[in-house]
């Protein structure tokens, strides 16, 4: 974390410090009243589940302890698809359900979320802690630059400012000059949207004559919904002047607020008084120990409309040893690192897309944009990455550009054990995207 320009956060701030500084006998004896509710709550009202357990020959009274956890029947994401639109909900839609969230829907079904106003309640808390981290409070205005709709960002955030008491500068994405001068004309402090998004921001500032770091009052950054290296953290901080956090969430369990950064950086809180979060291993689906890589499992505790038992997220993750200096007890899980649905596969090598961001991050000459499109050539998938350069690298002298693609092929080849064609491009030449960064485009099938 880069030394802040405008607010160096001092003392740590809390939300909520009587449950994120819980013992650990405390947190489990919560955990387990709220899974024994859960699972009730699920084998009761949610035929799904009651069919899934009844084929694993397990009852909710069989669930005595959290090492039972194991005994529970699994969630994927597609069978939210098939049980498309209500099937996973444990109350009438028309029954107290306040919100309805859910997935784009472009590869199937979309996946459907419903909330009580309790759910919304949690959800805006388990987010407000987030904005604590990064030193905000009710003396805060807090930009949301993430969507507004049915993608869970940006009411997320909002919510979150609420139960704060925040003053909320509602965005949502696009119109990036204007989000811009909001920004430093309304005195906004602390801003949430996707990393990406965060990085046009302080770009299209810089284009547009300020020097956000020292003219404008934003001091933190609550940024996800997508991959981003510490390379581009900290391009982030040295262009807004701000301590940039990871947030991380999915419609499917929440939205953003399952986990988050505190100022150190060091893992992202689980709000695990109203999640257990496991993980295992993707192949075998057994638990690995903390510090072991693998995909992430979520049962949600406390969700009254659409509860999940032991949701399979596809997301890759380790659980962080140790305490953290900030004084949560809350475990910590690490940036994710990819996915198990998103890898690419190279010549037989497994590789996922962060993976390659990590490794061009690495390079002076090059900007954190970049773009992989995937073609077949001779029957075989071919990967070609389009990378940015800065403004000062001269574009002019065709030796330094095929030098470049040479070192950068030459690094992802000694890191990664693969080779993919590389492209430099110049900047601004990539597409920018106000949101979600659409980093790999695959032609395959086209």
């Amino acid at each position: 974390m880069v030394d802040q320009t405008n607010h160096q956060i001092g003392a740590e701030r809390f939300f909520q410090p009587e449950l994120e500084r819980m013992s650990a006998d405390a947190l489990a004896d919560l955990q387990f009243t709220r899974l024994q509710q859960t699972v009730k709550n699920c084998y009761k009202n949610i035929p799904f589940y009651k069919q899934r357990m009844d084929d694993l020959g397990v009852k909710p009274a069989d669930i005595s302890s959290l090492d039972d956890l194991h005994r529970l029947p699994f969630t994927t994401k597609q069978d939210m698809r098939d049980a498309y639109p209500f099937g996973l909900f444990a109350i009438n839609v028309h029954d107290n359900v306040q919100r309805l969230h859910a997935s784009s829907g472009t590869t199937g079904n979309a996946t459907v979320c419903g909330y009580t106003q309790k759910d919304i309640d949690v959800w805006g808390d388990c987010f407000a802690r987030g904005i604590a981290q990064v030193g905000g409070g009710s003396e805060s205005i807090l930009q949301v630059a993430y969507g507004y709709g049915l993608f869970t960002g940006g009411l997320g955030a909002h919510e979150g400012g609420i139960r704060i008491g925040a003053t909320i500068l509602p965005m949502s994405s696009g119109n990036t000059r204007r989000q811009v001068q909001m920004m430093k004309d309304f005195g906004v402090d602390i801003l949430a949207c996707t990393p990406s998004y965060a990085l046009l921001i302080a770009d299209t500032a810089i284009e547009m004559g300020y020097n956000p770091a020292k003219e404008f009052k934003i001091s933190g950054a609550i940024l996800g919904a997508e991959p981003w290296s510490e390379n581009m953290r900290q391009e982030i901080e040295e262009k807004l002047g701000v301590t940039a956090v990871d947030i991380y969430g999915l419609s499917e369990v929440m939205g953003p607020g399952v986990s988050c950064e505190c100022r150190y950086q060091t893992g992202l809180h689980v709000a695990e008084d109203h999640f257990i979060i496991e993980i295992l291993d993707p192949d075998t689906l057994r638990p690995l120990p903390d510090g072991e890589w693998g995909e992430v499992v979520f049962t949600t505790l406390t969700k009254e409309c659409s509860p999940l038992l032991r949701y399979r997220t596809r997301d890759i993750s380790r659980i962080v040893p140790g305490h953290c200096s900030c004084g949560r007890t809350l475990r910590r899980m690490d940036r994710i690192t990819g996915r198990t649905d998103d890898m690419l596969i190279i010549r037989g090598v497994n590789v996922f897309p962060s993976q390659i961001q990590q490794v061009i991050s690495s390079f002076a000459e090059v900007t954190s944009y970049y773009q992989i499109v995937l073609t077949r050539k001779e029957q075989l998938d071919h990967v070609l990455l389009k990378v940015e350069t800065v403004p000062e690298f001269d574009f002019d002298e065709i030796r330094k550009i095929e030098d470049l693609q040479r070192r950068i092929v030459a690094e992802l080849k000694s890191n990664l054990q693969v080779t993919v064609e590389v492209k430099v491009v110049e900047p601004k030449s990539i597409e920018r995207f106000e949101g979600k960064a659409k980093r790999v485009q695959d032609l395959r099938q086209l």
